[in-house]
């Protein structure tokens, strides 16, 4: 992922108005953040818990959303997410749900998935398998992976802008 300025980030936001765009809190650290290990950027409202953001690079520019969530996904059972497909997580997933861009969003249209709580999507796909056999290719997996994260995130900004 190429590296955004605030501005950059503001003005990606597809489902939110320019003036509340312009009054989200913006990533910690967004100086220090290691771009070219980010295949999207996630980050959590400090101020209202239920509340994410993710930015996801396209062929048009970075395109953002805003997403809530009522909690963890289900009840004493660890959910998939449906981004980095990673089985091996340390954290919960919740069901975020984002509003629809448009008129279909202001009319209260919504789309929803399962996804890594704190968005540590980009740190799971690149993570080795637990148990390669001889000969895996271990980069050719995680190349994989890395692909199927960009495809899965974009297809979700596709449902939000429909």
């Amino acid at each position: 992922m190429h590296p955004l300025t605030e501005q950059q980030i503001r003005s990606s936001f597809l489902n939110c108005s320019r003036k509340d765009a312009a009054r989200l809190p913006m990533p910690p650290d967004l100086d220090a953040l290691d771009w070219d290990r980010l295949d999207y950027l996630g980050w959590r409202d400090p101020q209202l818990s239920r509340r994410g953001f993710a930015v996801v690079p396209t062929e048009q520019g970075p395109k953002g959303i805003v997403v809530q969530t009522s909690g963890v996904a289900g009840t004493g059972k660890q959910a998939l997410c449906a981004w980095c497909h990673d089985v091996r997580l340390p954290h919960p997933v919740v069901m975020y749900v984002a509003q629809r861009a448009g008129t279909a969003g202001r009319q209260g249209s919504t789309v929803g998935t399962l996804m890594c709580e704190g968005f540590q999507c980009s740190a799971n796909v690149r993570k080795p398998p637990p148990s390669p056999y001889k000969g895996f290719d271990m980069d050719a997996y995680i190349a994989d992976q890395i692909t199927g994260l960009r495809a899965r995130s974009q297809g979700f900004l596709a449902a939000v802008e429909r």
